[in-house]
């Protein structure tokens, strides 16, 4: 089911912040009225493509920053792991100077609530026992939630898909012209260029404008 329009999940775990340090029960809800959010899933700490997209994050965190934005990761690894993972040297395959916080999903509960875990649990009549059939890993989900906790975008791509963070600062953008000027924004809007307004005559207007 689709989150977006919805309240987002609750979230409440352990977490590495500033790249070393862990902290018990980590919370969304510290940027409720405050921030907008983006929350990002990936599958698993020392693997291949996931820390191509951890650095390309850290690389934009200060374009987040700069729109009122804090930038988010969780995978189904524990802080411990994530720790190590941030200690190790980025030529050696690390995420060392990543400096946005980590959420450690190792009970999987924080991905399931958000519907980008990569496989599911079922419960068998005959054996009486559980199983996991598909990856115990998160899809790599993405989610913009304004400062009222509202998610207002999800896309979720499967594990071999890298993102392009651009696209989520573009979304930022929009999401931010929206709120200020009340305009909805057209097919690949981007900063600077004309919005409508969601009635006949702002439609009329912006089509006889471009």
């Amino acid at each position: 089911m689709a989150l977006v329009g919805k309240k987002a999940p609750q979230v409440n775990a352990g977490a590495v912040i500033n790249g070393e340090e862990i902290v018990e029960n980590f919370s969304l809800d510290q940027y409720i009225g405050k921030k907008h959010v983006i929350l990002f899933f990936y599958p698993k700490d020392f693997t291949f493509v996931c820390p191509t997209e951890i650095h390309a994050f850290q690389e934009k965190l200060a374009e987040f920053e700069k729109r009122d934005t804090v930038v988010i990761g969780v995978s189904t690894d524990t802080e411990e792991t994530h720790l190590a993972w941030l200690n190790s040297p980025k030529e050696q395959g690390g995420i060392q100077g990543v400096t946005y916080p980590l959420i450690a999903d190792a009970s999987k509960v924080i991905s399931l609530n958000f519907g980008v875990l990569a496989g599911e649990y079922s419960f068998s009549t005959d054996t009486k026992l559980w199983s996991f059939s598909g990856a115990p890993v998160a899809f790599r989900g993405t989610f913009l939630i304004d400062k009222e906790g509202i998610v207002r975008h999800e896309s979720i791509n499967d594990l071999p898909l890298g993102r392009n963070i651009d696209e989520y600062l573009r979304l930022l953008d929009a999401q931010l012209h929206v709120e200020k000027y009340g305009e909805v924004c057209p097919a690949n809007w981007e900063e600077g260029d004309a919005a409508m307004k969601a009635t006949n005559e702002g439609v009329a207007e912006y089509f006889s404008t471009n």
